[in-house]
């Protein structure tokens, strides 16, 4: 796994051994880096489930101003902060080594607020539901803000508009898709 491209281009990152994580794959990656190449600009990023952080890494190296990187496990939160450092992009960004609701709660109380939000949770647990919900309404969101979740092509997202949200996108792969959404 590498970075794609941007100012840490080809530099390899490494992975969470194990099965706990799921590396999204860099032709995937590319894909999802097309579709946002006009939203990373000076954006503020945030990487809910960050796993080795390679979304938000790619995401700062394409210019994105700042990302936060959550992430519960300790040795995924380690392997994010060894790539951080690798890629010369640890400046730019914190990790938060905790729970995905924790760590949105205290974002809150920071007065944070992000352009894009990116979740890969495990598939079919249902935490994207938590997280969207706990994201409706939340000053972490404005009304621009552009949410990314990749789920298993299983997930159901049928109620996605009960929790203010629009569907702007959906990206299927053979595996997995992209759902793009945006507060209604």
């Amino acid at each position: 796994m590498r970075v794609i491209a941007g100012k840490a281009r080809r530099i390899q990152l490494k992975t969470v051994p194990g099965m706990e994580t799921r590396p999204t794959t860099d032709r995937i990656k590319e894909t999802l880096f097309n579709v946002l190449q006009t939203e990373l600009y000076s954006a503020r990023f945030l990487d809910l489930f960050s796993g080795s952080g390679a979304i938000g890494i790619e995401a700062l190296s394409r210019g994105c101003e700042m990302a936060v990187f959550v992430e519960n496990n300790r040795n995924a939160a380690e392997c994010i902060r060894e790539n951080l450092k690798a890629t010369k992009l640890s400046e730019a960004a914190v990790v938060m080594q905790k729970d995905v609701l924790m760590a949105l709660q205290q974002l809150e109380q920071e007065g944070k607020c992000f352009d894009l939000i990116f979740m890969d949770p495990p598939y079919n647990h249902f935490h994207e539901k938590k997280v969207l919900n706990r994201l409706s309404g939340s000053p972490l969101v404005h009304t621009d803000t552009l949410i990314i979740v990749e789920a298993s092509l299983e997930t159901d997202f049928s109620y996605i508009e009960g929790y203010g949200y629009t569907v702007v996108r959906e990206k299927h792969y053979k595996t997995n898709k992209h759902i793009f959404l945006k507060i209604k």
